[in-house]
């Protein structure tokens, strides 16, 4: 496993978004003015405290001795926000030197006294240097706690900034403890306030991190999307510890598709840019990478080497996430070589830590090295136990990289205590969770990065070939010329063999002609089923009668929502895709059409935020012919509330769309009808997903069922549809 992957750089939302050149001019020109200010007053105090701020993170002992005069000058003079100040940069100063007990006694002083002359600035500021210090310690409970403070504080003074520093560092401690979701919310919080104040460095910041938590979750195009952004930024405002950043994730992108080298490569740049700045965290992360990186080419001796290396500087700095993050990592080393005492003992350390600090993802990597080890030991149902609980917590944060590896883990466990169905399940789930870790889609979006490359080479490997083939054919026409004999047979075999591709070639193009045919069929019935003339005729007859009673205005609404309703419906069927979020507004227009008149249903249309709408292509009048049959078959003489509820999410990277309705169910339904009808918008789409599932290259299915079988009401449909990802 890898150190988990959002480094948190101290000053990132502290310092200011420019350059270190920049940065060593601003020192310089404070200095020239302090030698010229000579009275102690409280400008020679700030610029103390300014000049203590810039130097603190390079220059420890330089900052500390800044912080003694301004300390003194301000406490002579009474100037009690600049000894706040000055106690604050000692409290992160410190506190970059991991020293964590001084660093909580200097900011809770500054603390108290910007509270006694209630200087609300400092008062947030304090509450997230705090927050800060705790989520070093891996203590991210407490971090979020004063995180939020700070959040309240500055949203009170209207400090847009501070907030969006604070919400960035929320989402940061909620991934470290697996809490995806709640990462990415506050993430985009962050993001949409760096935006509006256009905070470049921490625009970057936050594209960077949501890009982190989609490669976690296995969602690679949409990690490589945002980890591209982020380098464009910093790039352009020259951030080389943004850049370095950028580098780190694209290795961890390149590791995880077993591109081993280019992942070495990319770790390598960012760890010569890390060691340069002297930032231990983000050294530990790289160091740990590394080493993950050499366990998977299984070059174990330089694979410890790195992660004891890691481990050591982790304990430096008493981070106990990272130190229970690389025990499972040193142990999962072990494990390969076989020390399985020694193993098991670095997955119980790791365990113990990652209980203290609450991190479900480190304890779902414990749970599995331990269950590995007594599997290795024969001891199957200590293992089972032990499976079991890594399972229920993949399971629970959707991290398909583990729940694929507990899947080959129990069926193993089964099988060898003797629970065959068990065992077979669990290998059915081991392939399936395969397959989706590893898709053609994620690989061929990587490919895009190096397009370039990959064209000439193919270029060239086509020209080599060519020359071989004629070659080849020089050198038989040689050998044909020697025999007249040979030569005939030869002419015939030619014949033979052309006549046989000539029907190869020909029987291709028919069948391609019969699957275009197909298509074209299909899209006419679409067309042609994609609003039945029941419901145009109720329609019309509606907005009749609202003209009749001369009710304008209503009647206006009702034709305009109608007309838009049939020109997205005609467009979308001109296209062979569509994006998501045209094919939504044409379903919401057209329920809404059908509650205008007098409200008869309840809808909800529900997109999961790992979703962007404004992203995904997807074939279109796919939804709409299921929402139609809900509104014509589901609700036969049924007084009470009808409801209809649309949900699309990501499952195992399948773009599934579930539509639940509590009308009477399939089956009543079906008991009701004619046995011989069968609905032809089902019927079309249902072929549709067969042809598209072979176009698309990925899965399109649709299932219907009775939800009385989970001791609900009505019927609930099931489709995954294809889709394809544009490029940002």
């Amino acid at each position: 496993m890898k150190l988990i992957y959002t480094i948190t750089f101290l000053l990132y939302f502290l310092s200011l978004p420019t350059s270190v050149v920049s940065q060593n001019a601003t020192i310089d020109s404070l200095e020239t003015k302090l030698k010229n200010h000579k009275e102690n007053d409280t400008i020679r105090v700030n610029l103390l405290n300014h000049l203590a701020y810039l130097r603190h993170n390079e220059d420890f002992d330089s900052a500390i001795a800044y912080l003694k005069k301004s300390g003194v000058i301000a406490d002579a003079i009474g100037f009690k926000k600049g000894k706040a100040r000055s106690l604050y940069i000692k409290g992160i100063a410190q506190a970059a030197q991991s020293n964590f007990d001084q660093g909580f006694q200097f900011l809770n002083e500054a603390l108290q006294l910007y509270e006694t002359i209630n200087y609300k600035p400092g008062i947030s500021e304090c509450y997230n240097g705090i927050g800060l210090l705790f989520y070093d310690k891996g203590e991210q409970k407490q971090a979020i706690e004063y995180y939020k403070r700070s959040v309240s504080v500055s949203e009170n003074i209207g400090n847009k900034n501070d907030v969006s520093a604070s919400f960035n560092s929320i989402g940061i401690a909620y991934s470290e403890v697996g809490n995806y979701t709640e990462a990415i919310k506050y993430y985009k919080k962050a993001l949409e306030i760096s935006e509006e104040i256009n905070n470049e460095n921490r625009t970057s910041r936050c594209l960077s991190n949501i890009g982190s938590v989609y490669n976690e979750q296995g969602n690679y195009p949409l990690a490589l999307e945002y980890y591209n952004k982020s380098l464009a930024i910093d790039e352009k405002i020259e951030n080389t510890l943004g850049v370095s950043k950028s580098l780190n994730n694209i290795g961890i992108i390149y590791k995880n598709l077993q591109n081993y080298d280019k992942a070495i490569a990319s770790y390598e740049k960012a760890l010569k840019i890390q060691e340069k700045n002297g930032n231990k965290k983000n050294v530990i992360e790289i160091l740990n990478n590394l080493g993950n990186v050499y366990k998977k080419k299984k070059n174990y001796e330089i694979a410890l080497k790195f992660l004891e290396d890691a481990l050591k500087l982790s304990e430096e700095i008493n981070n106990r996430i990272y130190v229970a993050t690389i025990l499972n990592n040193i142990g999962d080393v072990h494990l390969q070589l076989n020390d399985k005492p020694i193993a098991l003992e670095y997955f119980v350390k790791a365990k113990k830590k990652n209980l203290e600090v609450g991190n479900q993802r480190g304890l779902c990597n414990s749970y599995l090295g331990m269950a590995t080890v007594y599997v290795n030991q024969e001891n199957y149902y200590e293992a089972l136990n032990y499976a079991l609980k890594s399972q229920q917590i993949s399971n629970k944060l959707a991290i398909i990289d583990y729940q694929r590896d507990v899947s080959r883990l129990l069926s193993k466990i089964y099988q060898n205590i003797g629970d065959y169905k068990k065992a077979f399940e669990s290998h059915q789930q081991f392939k399936i969770l395969s397959d989706s870790l590893f898709n053609k889609e994620n690989i061929e979006k990587i490919t895009q990065l190096e397009y370039e490359y990959k064209y000439k080479q193919t270029l060239d490997s086509a020209n080599i070939r060519e020359l071989k083939l004629t070659k080849t054919v020089q050198l038989t026409s040689r050998d044909l010329e020697a025999s007249q004999r040979n030569l005939l047979l030869g002419v015939i075999t030619f014949l033979a063999v052309a006549l046989v591709l000539g029907g190869i070639i020909f029987f291709l193009k028919l069948r391609n002609a019969k699957s275009e045919t197909q298509n074209i069929v299909i899209e006419q019935r679409l067309l042609r089923s994609q609003m039945t003339p029941h419901f145009i005729f109720n329609s019309l007859s509606v907005l009749q009668g609202m003209i009749l009673d001369k009710e304008d205005e209503k009647s206006i609404n009702y034709l305009s929502k109608f007309s838009k309703l049939l020109r997205i419906t005609l467009e979308n069927s001109r296209d062979k895709t569509v994006l998501l979020s045209h094919e939504l507004d044409a379903i919401e227009n057209y329920l809404a059409l059908q509650n205008l008149e007098n409200e008869l249903y309840r809808y909800t249309i529900l997109v999961d935020d790992a979703i962007d709408k404004s992203l995904i292509e997807i074939p279109p009048m796919l939804i709409q012919p299921f929402v139609e049959n809900a509104i014509e078959h589901a609700f036969s003489n049924q007084p009470e509330i009808k409801k209809i509820d649309i949900h699309l999410s990501f499952i195992n990277e399948n773009l599934t769309c579930t539509i639940t309705d509590n009308g009477i169910g399939i089956d009543a339904s079906k008991e009701n009808e004619n046995h011989h009808k069968k609905s032809l918008s089902t019927t079309i789409t249902s072929e549709r997903l067969k042809v598209l599932s072979e176009d698309f290259k990925m899965k399109g299915s649709v299932i219907i069922e009775d939800r009385k079988k989970y001791s609900e009401q009505g019927t609930k449909i099931t489709l995954v549809i294809p889709y394809k990802i544009l490029a940002a």
